[in-house]
């Protein structure tokens, strides 16, 4: 499971450095400052996940039986994709309905990061990791 959110998270991180050069550079002189803000929280938000997607990665390669940690890891892609995803819609095209899905995108991000903490809390401390 681990090569999969290793895969997830270096495409996610591409995407991010790509999505963060196009804000800057493409879209810096097409959008008010409050949308390039929303584009950039985006942007932060996204890449603070793609390395969490790949501390999940890191940690089910050393943990290979912790199905919460893949849960995790689809936790955090889900709220990845619904948050930024949901901000970068809203600051390209001004819809402000989208404003009012990117908090279930966060919640989705929270519980992504209480699983990582539930997965560390429930390991024997005895076992012995990968």
């Amino acid at each position: 499971m681990e090569r999969r959110f290793l895969v997830i998270g270096a495409v996610s991180g591409a995407v991010a450095v790509g999505l963060g050069a196009f804000g800057a550079h493409a879209l810096e002189s097409r959008l008010t400052v409050d949308a390039l803000a929303t584009f950039n929280t985006a942007s932060r938000y996204h890449f603070y996940h793609t390395l969490a997607l790949l501390a999940v990665a890191a940690a089910a390669g050393r943990w290979p039986d912790a199905p919460r940690l893949v849960t995790a890891g689809w936790l955090m892609l889900a709220g990845t994709i619904v948050f930024s995803g949901s901000l970068y819609l809203l600051a390209v095209t001004g819809i402000r309905w989208l404003g009012a899905i990117t908090p279930v995108g966060g919640l989705l991000l929270i519980a992504g990061w209480l699983t990582v903490a539930w997965h560390a809390y429930m390991t024997d401390k005895s076992a012995t990791p990968r």
